[in-house]
């Protein structure tokens, strides 16, 4: 059985990311695959800021849910993330949160051979 990581990048935690997060689920779960969503919550994240440290030891040296996401990242089989759309692109932090994940896998190749899907969603007010 396969399983899926859904990354909820809204500060919303059941906001409309969340929903579309769980139609996504509830359409793999039928198809037999398991999921895990993960919210980021709203506490900051902090910017990479290039100093290679997760090439040398594989894991971020901020300490906070971007090594838990890596951790559970190399045990799943594929990845949706979701965000909000803020004036006409993902917020930016879930634009932190996937500029320092992906860097900090790379090393493990872990991000490059799973299947990766991007949900925006926005709605007009």
């Amino acid at each position: 059985m396969s399983k899926i990581l859904l990354i909820n990048g809204s500060p919303n935690e059941k906001g409309c990311t969340y929903t579309a997060l769980a139609e996504i689920a509830a359409t793999l779960h039928e198809q037999g695959v398991e999921t895990e969503m993960i919210w980021l919550g709203k506490k900051p994240v902090q910017d990479c800021i290039a100093c290679h440290s997760c090439m040398k030891t594989g894991r971020c040296v901020f300490a906070d849910i971007v090594n838990e996401t890596a951790d559970k990242l190399a045990a799943a089989d594929g990845l949706v993330v979701g965000s909000p759309v803020y004036y006409g692109g993902p917020t930016g932090f879930i634009t932190s949160f996937l500029d320092r994940l992906t860097f900090s896998c790379i090393e493990e190749f872990a991000l490059l051979v799973k299947k990766f899907q991007c949900v925006p969603l926005s709605r007009v007010v």
